[in-house]
């Protein structure tokens, strides 16, 4: 069974940053090799929205058009960690933070994509809020 958990989220205020991690366990060594990642938020009363993934070779990215130019996605295999550098933050940034996985190889292993439904395992997630 694949385990992931999310740590970082806290409080900032407009234009801070913040930096979740997703660390993941289970399955085995080289578990970021055979999964794409995404991160995912969702704030009170709305959908979930996917914000950024990275594919399982690690070299093919997406991200939301509300938040390019502004987080970034990266990943550290030797800690099975996927890491999102959220800068210039809003308060409209404000949600609980997920990160997922599903499995991706061969064909699959230089994509990812945004929408949730494709991901088979969850974090229980991580509160982010933006307020002065």
């Amino acid at each position: 069974q694949l385990r992931l958990v999310e740590t970082g989220g806290g409080t900032v205020q407009p234009g801070g940053s913040l930096r979740l991690s997703c660390v993941l366990s289970g399955f085995s060594p080289d578990i970021l090799d055979y999964h794409a990642i995404g991160w995912f938020r969702q704030a009170p009363g709305k959908d979930r929205e996917g914000v950024s993934c990275i594919s399982s070779s690690g070299d093919g990215t997406d991200f939301a058009d509300s938040v390019k130019g502004r987080f970034t996605i990266s990943r550290e295999n030797a800690k099975n960690t996927v890491y999102l550098q959220m800068n210039s933050l809003k308060s409209e940034d404000t949600a609980v933070y997920y990160c997922a996985a599903v499995w991706a190889r061969g064909p699959l292993s230089n994509t990812c994509v945004l929408p949730a439904g494709v991901y088979e395992y969850w974090g229980q997630g991580t509160q982010v809020t933006v307020s002065a």
